[in-house]
């Protein structure tokens, strides 16, 4: 019994000691762990701060370029000096300088404001075989929008003519109206390149004049105007030019045609 009385602290005493260690044993695991995970979690924080770094820098890169766009578009652009006005027609200042003191001369005006004016240009192209060619009017109007500078429109029938199988609005034509300077430059380019190139040019006849100052000529063929390019038409047409003016009478209309170069046949009888 002593023997037993004697064993029992020594095992008291072997059992607190193995507890002892197997909580050292838990600690250090505890400690352990708490290592590895600090690390793992230093190593992910280490690692998603390089992918960070990584994913930064080409938005760094971005934002650099973009920055740089920015600055360039951000700058305030260098605004070139408004170019000068094209200089008026040659013949407006003609006009000024040379025919309203002639006109003046000739005919008595009391006042420079009473000598007639160009007012507008008419050009004018029928194309009957439109009711047929549905291209014809096309290429038409391309060669007068050429010869003008300006787009044409369509004329329509007015109204329905049986004998020429017309019906009311039927596009039978394409016109035009110049006024302003685009007028005083097909005047220009009329007067002195287009009609000189008509074969066996002698000069206009003035019975184009109707009582009331304004003059119509009839070309036959649209390649006299340089502008025109003999291998892109379809066919030879014709046009109508009606100059209007602001003349009373058609002597005052012929004499202000004449100062601005028209070729008159001088010997004809005015009608």
């Amino acid at each position: 019994m002593l023997d037993d009385e004697r064993q029992q602290p020594e095992k008291i005493e072997d059992s607190e000691d193995a507890v002892a260690e197997a909580a050292e044993v838990v600690g250090s695991e505890d400690s352990a762990a708490e290592e590895s995970a600090e690390n793992g979690a230093e190593e992910g924080n280490g690692e998603s701060g390089e992918g960070e770094e990584q994913q930064e820098s080409p938005r760094r890169q971005r934002r650099e370029r973009g920055g740089g766009r920015g600055a360039r578009a951000g700058e305030t652009a260098v605004l070139e000096p408004p170019t000068e006005p094209p200089p008026p027609p040659r013949l407006y200042e003609q006009f000024k300088t040379e025919i309203i003191p002639a006109m003046v001369r000739e005919f008595n005006y009391a006042n420079p404001m009473e000598v007639p004016r160009l007012q507008k240009i008419v050009l004018n192209i029928g194309v009957g075989e439109a009711l047929t060619n549905g291209r014809a009017m096309e290429a038409a109007t391309q060669d007068l929008a050429v010869i003008s500078g300006q787009k044409p429109i369509v004329t329509l029938a007015r109204k329905s003519i049986a004998n020429f199988k017309v019906r009311e609005g039927n596009p039978i034509g394409t016109a035009v109206t110049l006024r302003g300077a685009r007028m005083y430059h097909f005047l220009d380019r009329l007067v002195n390149t287009a009609l000189p190139r008509i074969r066996d040019f002698r000069g206009l006849a003035r019975r184009g004049l109707d009582g009331r100052g304004n003059y119509t000529i009839g070309i036959r063929e649209q390649i006299i105007f340089p502008e025109i390019d003999y291998n892109q038409i379809d066919k030879i047409r014709g046009l109508q030019v009606t100059i209007a003016t602001t003349a009373k009478n058609d002597t005052e209309a012929i004499r202000l045609l004449e100062l601005y170069g028209m070729p008159f046949i001088k010997d004809t009888v005015e009608a």
